[in-house]
């Protein structure tokens, strides 16, 4: 229901007893903008099937964007050719594929009685073009496995490290063979950006907090102190219904994904990929092998 205007008697014109409506608007209707990403050659099906397994607890307002895939071998031969035709006919190839996958999209959204939006853009990966999406979006919704693949199929390729920095609102990462969720693992190292993961997704995902949810810190060390734990327990007992907390003692990097990886549906959450991907070739964050292994999705907020 939505309440258009209301009259309120304490508002006069000076010189004059005639009441002047106050108008408020409030809307009950309001929904998530969720921006689905497709980089390349195949649709994502799996990140597909997660948004509308979402959408069927709660409607929301798909916009999907679309990037031409990344055929180096086409564009190279193209570029050795001295006339435009076979760079022309290179580009053509990519936006069949595209528009193809904009149609399989606005099919099932439509099929699905799915609101929905279909970006204009057909052009190649564009880390501005969706930065600025993202800045207007409450959520990001993209495959762990086929993002940028021509780019380098051994992900997080390049491509993904930067646009997981890049975004601006949470993403979910999501394994093509995705299973439904039953229990959620939250990456806990006491910072703001841990911190920050966990908040959004309690604010995205209030249906997903009744799940059981257990806390995890890492560090490869004698001790069992968790930092600021009476604090974290206070505030996440008030947003999850079941709440666990432990400490590991092995480093994160080496060992974290296989620790995870022995448990079944499960989405972690993480503050990862804060930092600019170029550092990640230095330092490898334990989310990348956790998103490289394809088990589960991956829920990532950073400031």
């Amino acid at each position: 229901m939505t309440i258009n205007s209301i009259q309120h008697d304490n508002a006069h014109i000076k010189g004059s007893q005639q009441k002047v409506p106050l108008l408020y608007t409030i809307n009950t209707t309001a929904m998530k903008r969720i921006l689905f990403v497709s980089t390349g050659e195949q649709f994502p099906k799996g990140a597909f099937t997660f948004l509308r397994k979402l959408i069927e607890e709660e409607p929301a307002c798909l916009t999907g964007l679309f990037f031409c895939p990344l055929d180096y071998e086409l564009i190279a031969s193209a570029s050795h050719v001295p006339i435009s035709a076979p760079y022309l006919r290179v580009r053509d190839t990519e936006r069949d594929i595209v528009n193809k996958n904009k149609a399989l999209f606005a099919g099932e959204c439509q099929s699905l009685h799915i609101k929905h939006y279909t970006h204009e853009n057909d052009e190649r990966w564009d880390r501005t073009l969706f930065a600025k999406e993202t800045r207007f979006s409450d959520l990001v919704v993209l495959s762990g496995e086929l993002f940028c693949e021509d780019g380098g199929k051994k992900q997080p390729n390049i491509f993904l490290q930067e646009a997981l920095h890049a975004s601006e609102c949470p993403v979910i990462v999501v394994p093509e063979e995705y299973k439904p969720v039953q229990h959620l693992i939250i990456a806990y190292d006491g910072s703001k950006d841990s911190l920050y993961s966990i908040k959004q997704f309690c604010y995205l995902f209030p249906q997903y907090t009744d799940l059981p949810t257990e806390v995890v810190f890492v560090r490869d060390e004698t001790s069992e102190e968790i930092p600021d734990l009476e604090n974290l327990k206070q505030f996440t007992r008030l947003h999850f219904s079941s709440m666990g907390f432990s400490k590991l003692h092995f480093r994160a990097a080496n060992y974290f994904a296989t620790w995870i990886g022995e448990k079944s549906s499960v989405m972690l959450i993480t503050g990862s990929f804060g930092r600019a991907a170029f550092s990640y070739v230095a330092k490898r964050s334990f989310a990348e092998q956790v998103i490289a292994d394809h088990g589960m999705p991956v829920f990532i907020a950073h400031t």
